[in-house]
């Protein structure tokens, strides 16, 4: 009997439970929605490596931390990665595949000027927000001037870095350079630069040479440079060759100061100079000389997390990784703002930043300025005994 009572019991309770209105539906975790889904083009292996590898890492720890602190909006983050090996080429179909195939509603990178130039005609057609990492102000600048209306980039521009140096020779009194640079669109973009503005600046330029991206062997340009009365030297290029002109320089006893672009912020170009490293001055962001920052800078603190954060899973910072850093936190800050991830809404909203702090500076874009950078986001660095050391604000 007992049994019995027992097994009518189970089937009633049964019953109320089966009948019971249903409560309401909880709502969906953010990771079952559709991924906020953004691409990235970098040189992660190639001649331009040194900057491709540390902004391949940077995008895949953000994308980590975004995920892990609940995505935008709700929506997990997705970066498709591409190497496009420092080749326009392969720029330009990588940049074709995230548009049409992976469906990206926005693309970080390329990592040079001359694979970005390569792709801008395709995100611009397609009508696809472009955060570039390379700095030629071409890339966002058409050759009439006019703002080009999907592109944007968040390294400081050439164009500042070389009123960045000009003021430095203006207060160290140097009035007579020659100028060293590659023939890639980085190097032609700032040469352009260190040409326009000297005349304003009363600079005069006594050599011009020019050299390809691979090259080994400066010496021919460095001997003429050498018969000049040149108080300095700029060079205009990226990773081995710039190296190059520091060890041929040496080589040759030459001592007149090597001033560098901010293409080559990074340990690994100190690493390729080897006993060649020190003496040379360059603009740069923040980011490499951190610790050396007053606690007053209204970077510090955003540099020495992201700074600690990318050592603790790679190797030691640099310049580069932080313009994917900077190039990802303001479409993440743009989605959120949008409350989606609508290409045109994330491009409008990516033109209305203000006040936006970023390892490269402070950013405030506007129709006319799709970079947001002055010559203010520069300091002026010096190499010492293998590392950097801050010589002005």
């Amino acid at each position: 009997m007992k049994r019995l009572i027992f097994l009518m019991s189970a089937l009633l309770f049964m019953l109320v439970v089966s009948t019971a209105p249903a409560k309401e539906a909880k709502k969906a975790p953010a990771e079952t929605k559709a991924p906020y889904k953004i691409g990235a083009i970098f040189s992660i292996t190639g001649d331009a490596s040194s900057l491709g590898m540390p902004e391949k890492q940077t995008a895949e720890m953000l994308m980590e931390q975004i995920n892990a602190a609940g995505g935008i909006n709700g929506h997990p983050l997705e970066i498709v990665i591409y190497d496009d090996k420092g080749d326009e080429t392969e720029a330009v179909t990588m940049a074709k595949r995230l548009i049409n195939n992976d469906k990206v509603s926005a693309i970080v990178g390329p990592s040079r000027s001359g694979t970005s130039l390569a792709i801008v005609d395709t995100v611009s057609k397609a009508e696809i927000p472009l955060v570039t990492c390379a700095a030629s102000g071409k890339i966002v600048k058409d050759e009439t001037g006019k703002t080009r209306k999907w592109v944007f980039m968040t390294p400081q521009s050439d164009v500042a870095a070389v009123q960045k140096i000009y003021e430095y020779f203006g207060k160290n009194k140097i009035t007579q350079i020659a100028i060293m640079s590659d023939s890639s669109g980085y190097g032609d973009s700032g040469r352009s630069q260190l040409q326009s503005q000297a005349k304003d600046k009363k600079i005069e330029i006594l050599a011009d040479e020019k050299f390809a991206p691979g090259d080994v062997d400066m010496n021919a340009q460095l001997t003429k440079i050498r018969g000049t009365k040149a108080q300095a030297v700029v060079v205009w290029s990226i990773q081995k060759a710039p190296a190059m002109v520091a060890k041929n320089a040496q080589a040759l006893e030459i001592k007149i100061p090597l001033f560098q672009s901010h293409g080559v912020a990074s340990k690994k170009f100190i690493e390729l100079c080897g006993d060649a490293a020190d003496g040379q001055v360059l603009p740069a962001g923040r980011l490499i000389v951190v610790n050396q920052l007053p606690d007053s800078d209204p970077q510090k603190a955003l540099l020495a997390k992201y700074k600690a954060d990318f050592e603790a899973k790679y190797s030691p910072v640099s310049t580069f990784g932080g313009h994917a850093y900077d190039a990802i936190t303001l479409l993440k800050q743009a989605m959120e703002k949008t409350g989606g991830n609508d290409p045109a809404k994330v491009r409008d909203a990516l033109e209305q930043t203000k006040g936006f702090a970023g390892t490269a500076g402070i950013f405030n874009l506007n129709s006319e300025d799709h970079n947001g950078l002055t010559k203010d986001a520069f300091v002026m660095v010096k190499i010492e005994n293998k590392d950097w050391k801050l010589i002005s604000q």
